[in-house]
Formats: C-alpha cells, sequence, structure tokens
C-alpha cells in the first residue's frame, strides 16, 4: 500500500528528527581536558549523516569544526550543525536549519550561539546571548529578547556540549553530567554508558560505545511516548564519532547513520586509530 504524508504529520516527524540531532548531542560528562598534542578534534573535520524515518529516506545533517574565532574578546571554538529535508520532504514541509556554537577553547563554558531555520512557513533568526558576570543567558529572536533564564556553572549550549562529550572515554565514565541551556531552560544534561557493541553501517563495520542520554527533562513527543528512547554509536577510540543515533517514539523509530568523514587537512593522521574495517 502506498504511504502518503499529511502536512501534519510530515511536521511531527520532522520535528522528532530535528529532536534527535539536537539529542544526539547530549553525551554529557564532565572530565579533564584533551592532551594537547592529541585532541579529538580540529579544524576541517567534518562529519555527514543520512536522516531516515523507518525506511523512508527523510534528510541529511551535517557537523563541522571551523576555524577559531573572537567572541567579546575570547577566543572560541567555532561549531556549525547544519539539517535539511530531501527533495520528498520538501514537498510537505521544508527545513533548512543552521546552527553555530562558540564556547571558549577549554570548552568550560558557552560563549554564543546562534540558530537560523526555515520549518514550513516559520522562519527563525535566533541567539543566545551568554552575560557570565551576571550568570544569565538571553534568548534573541529577530533582535528581541524573548527569555531570559539563570545559568549554573559551566553551562554549555546543546551543540558545545556534543563536542565536549568527546574528551571522554564513556566506559570510565558510567554516568555522564553537564550543564546545559537552549536558552529557554538551564538543566542538568545526563547519559549513560550501556556497552560496547560492533556495529555495521553502511557497510563498514565499527567498534563502538553505546550512550543513551536520560530523556525526563525532553517535552514534546518523547514526553509523550511511552518507553521513548534516545541511542548513540560512538567510535570506541579516542575520537569518539559518532556513526548511529536512534530515537525511538510512538510515531516510529527514526535513524542518522554517518554517511562521510572528512578529515581535518592539517594532519589527517588524527583518524589513523578509528577501527573500522571493511565489510566482507
Amino acid at each position: 500500500m502506498k504511504q502518503t504524508l499529511s502536512p501534519a504529520s510530515s511536521r511531527r516527524r520532522f520535528s522528532v528528527l530535528r529532536g534527535l540531532i539536537v539529542l544526539m548531542l547530549l553525551a554529557l560528562p564532565a572530565a579533564p581536558a584533551w592532551a594537547a598534542d592529541s585532541p579529538p578534534f580540529l579544524p576541517g573535520e567534518k562529519l555527514t549523516f543520512q536522516l531516515r524515518w523507518g525506511v523512508i529516506p527523510a534528510g541529511e545533517a551535517t557537523l563541522e569544526v571551523l576555524p577559531t574565532r573572537v567572541v567579546d574578546g575570547k577566543r572560541a571554538h567555532h561549531f556549525v550543525l547544519t539539517a535539511r529535508t530531501n527533495s520528498f520532504l520538501d514537498v510537505f514541509y521544508k527545513v533548512r536549519q543552521r546552527i553555530d556554537a562558540y564556547p571558549d577553547l577549554g570548552l568550560n563554558r558557552s560563549l554564543l550561539y546562534e540558530e537560523v531555520h526555515t520549518v514550513g512557513h516559520r522562519k527563525r533568526d535566533a541567539r543566545i546571548v551568554f552575560d557570565w558576570e551576571n550568570m544569565e543567558a538571553r534568548y534573541i529572536d529577530f533582535g528581541k529578547v524573548k527569555k531570559q533564564v539563570a545559568l549554573d556553572p559551566g553551562a554549555l549550549d546543546p551543540l558545545s556540549v556534543f563536542y565536549y562529550s568527546r574528551m571522554f572515554d564513556p566506559s570510565r565514565h558510567p554516568v555522564l553530567e553537564r550543564p546545559v541551556t537552549d536558552g529557554e531552560r538551564c538543566v542538568i544534561g545526563r547519559a549513560a554508558f550501556v556497552g560496547r557493541e560492533s556495529l555495521r553501517v553502511q557497510g563498514k563495520t565499527y567498534d563502538t560505545f553505546l550512550i543513551e542520554p536520560e530523556l525526563k527533562d525532553v517535552g514534546g513527543v518523547f514526553e509523550k511516548s511511552k518507553d521513548a528512547k534516545i541511542q548513540i554509536w560512538v567510535t570506541a577510540d579516542d575520537r569518539r564519532i559518532p556513526v548511529r543515533l536512534r530515537s525511538k517514539v510512538a510515531i516510529g523509530s527514526f535513524t542518522g547513520d554517518l554517511v562521510s568523514v572528512k578529515t581535518p587537512a592539517q594532519d589527517p593522521r588524527l583518524y589513523s586509530s578509528r577501527r573500522q574495517r571493511a565489510a566482507p
């Protein structure tokens, strides 16, 4: 039987995919920084994921590390997340999204967070300004302050906390925590190390750690779905590259699979330790 998607159902389904993109960033620890000569990521890294709802291709997401920038007089990392629906879903509910995150170089706290997106007929041009002197964040959309929220010390935005999490060996940190804010509230994000698995993705087999973020502070369809779950598989090496992201909610299963990795030009050896082998 041919399956059709109404605009309303498309909105619900891609909102879950967008939620999955954000929730995949919540492997949330608190541990020491990397060794100066062996960071888990460098400018030039780009990860590309294929998104699907069940077996239906839904779009693409990318995670990229750009050169550092100066934000409010402080040198900052520059991380970028993009997401877009494919031509099939564009007919029902077109999504184009870009998030830019700027944490300090020690990944101790966020300095600035920007999001520009078009979702259906709705547009957003938002930023979170972090005022650490007054311990508050201001959520600004199209130049107007929409909300102010108190910050916990060391709070990171959802994108920066993903990169921060890559500094950790999950097998040594079975329960990970970190304050996280999206500009509307600040919560303690938690994730649990479940185990180690051999996982086949896009014709390749990876040695991976499985991590499951806690969902009690997540609203929307995750809050309403019984037995909702998010699972993240990252490479079991010192890079912790995510290779698969999966959610289970009432309206179905959503998956993001790693389809390509672009390594930093300045040191391609960074990824030589990734445990990967071609499928037979």
